[in-house]
């Protein structure tokens, strides 16, 4: 396909990106020459800003591509320094505050390719000459990055603000590493209040569709764990997908505060569910299961290591608006690994702050494989058949004190009238003591389904003899 043909199919999205960046790697477009398409991160052509041997218009230099709409034309000729016909469009009507995905208008890239004449007609014009980018810079920040001083002398007399950076962590060298999943903080809209999960997560919005933000604490910057504990569930999130799994949004790496952006699920989590709701009839309950345990299987099978959850309670499973369960929260427990299917925990856990459904082996600070989690499924399928936390209404402490070391499990009252005595023998393999003898959730699964579908049977043969009684 040639290149006036690639234009026409993704201009939009690719020629914003390509132009956009200018910061870093966007420039003047040096060559639409097809024999150039492979050097560009966008198959459009050498970058100007990065290519040191190209100070000075090129000869033959193509003009502005007859398709593009009217906005990628005006940031098309800031690019190349087109005053004049920059005027033509503007007097056409174009916005001169127009911008393209990443929040970058002419103004931005005129900055950063040095294009003096550019600058001046566009503050002529009454162009926004504090907007910022996707990763929140300014005209005035681009002009003083790339070393030019004219242009930022022009804009600082004209009042721009020059806004403060402080690196990241996670800052790149090389602004072609800026990685995709990158999001513009400035287009995350907080609300006072509107909370998920309180400590941790904040509710958003993000062009127009609410999400749930992870926000990195503004004292951790400094600390080198907590940033490789942010670290790893970034790349764990990056690879998981599964509908059992709550998804990964993207995240703000660039600027601060970092932060890790997820899917929105607006009926809140299990354990707020189960307090309002108590015992759940059997075929939501298998229905429920069957979720939480396609989620951990999925993260249990992942290559080439698996994703241990460590941490499974109804507070990490989420509820979306069609009623189903997500698995989220995993991934954040540091361990070390020993061998291809053991663990150990990299600190031991604080018996006073253990999760009432945590494993034995954890708890008391052993080696430990899969199982854990299993195990901790089981007291969750527990509560969702009881109505009530194990032990309730101990304390979590004294809970997870009686499991763990005495060895004590919360009796099932269920009647078989209403559970099948399948449920309460998976129930009980899942909670042995010893971690081999629990099944694996792919095992899990099989078994939960074959009780669906018995279940489903029974369902439909009850509402069938209603209709024959009628």
């Amino acid at each position: 396909m040639d290149v006036v043909a690639r234009l026409k199919r993704g201009v939009s999205r690719k020629l914003s990106s390509s132009l956009s960046k200018s910061r870093f790697s966007f420039g003047r477009l040096a060559s639409l020459d097809p024999k150039l398409a492979n050097a560009s991160r966008f198959a459009f052509g050498r970058q100007s800003s990065l290519d040191p041997n190209r100070r000075s218009p090129a000869k033959g230099e193509l003009g502005v591509p007859e398709n593009l709409d009217a906005t990628m034309q005006l940031l098309f000729m800031a690019c190349q320094g087109d005053a004049r016909g920059m005027e033509d469009l503007l007097k056409d009507g174009v916005d001169v505050n127009s911008i393209d995905f990443d929040g970058r208008t002419a103004l931005h890239i005129a900055a950063c390719e040095g294009h003096v004449d550019v600058v001046r007609l566009l503050l002529s014009w009454k162009v926004n000459i504090d907007t910022r980018d996707r990763w929140g810079s300014t005209a005035a920040a681009d002009a003083k990055y790339y070393g030019n001083d004219e242009i930022y002398n022009i804009l600082k007399a004209k009042g721009a603000k020059t806004p403060k950076t402080r690196k990241t962590p996670m800052a790149v060298s090389n602004p072609l590493e800026v990685p995709e999943y990158e999001l513009n903080p400035a287009e995350l809209y907080f609300r006072q209040g509107d909370e998920l999960f309180k400590e941790k997560y904040q509710v958003a919005k993000w062009n127009g569709t609410k999400v749930s933000v992870k926000m990195l604490d503004q004292n951790a910057y400094s600390d080198p764990d907590t940033i490789n504990v942010f670290k790893n569930e970034l790349t764990l999130m990056q690879k998981v997908r599964h509908p059992n799994v709550v998804q990964f949004v993207g995240a703000v790496t660039q600027n601060i505060p970092m932060m890790i952006v997820y899917e929105y699920l607006p009926k809140g989590d299990l354990q707020s569910y189960l307090e309002k709701k108590g015992r759940l009839k059997l075929h939501k309950a298998l229905r429920f299961s069957l979720d939480i345990a396609r989620g951990l299987n999925y993260l249990h099978e992942c290559k080439p290591d698996p994703i241990l959850h460590c941490d499974l309670r109804p507070k990490t499973v989420l509820l979306d608006d069609g009623g189903q369960l997500k698995v989220a929260g995993f991934g954040l427990t540091k361990m070390t690994k020993l061998s291809p299917d053991r663990y150990k925990l990299a600190q031991p856990i604080a018996h006073h702050a253990v999760s009432p459904y945590i494993a034995p082996e954890l708890y008391k600070n052993e080696t430990f494989d899969k199982s854990v989690d299993v195990f901790s499924f089981s007291l969750i399928l527990y509560e969702m058949i009881e109505g009530v936390p194990p032990f309730h209404p101990k304390v979590p402490e004294d809970v997870a004190k009686m499991i763990c070391l005495e060895g004590v499990r919360p009796a099932l009252k269920t009647r078989f009238k209403t559970y099948p005595p399948d449920l309460n023998e998976l129930i009980e393999e899942c909670w042995n003591p010893q971690p081999a003898v629990r099944p694996t959730f792919l095992d899990i699964i099989m078994r939960l389904d074959k009780m669906y579908e018995n279940c489903s049977k029974q369902s439909r043969w009850r509402d069938n003899l209603k209709i024959f009684w009628k």
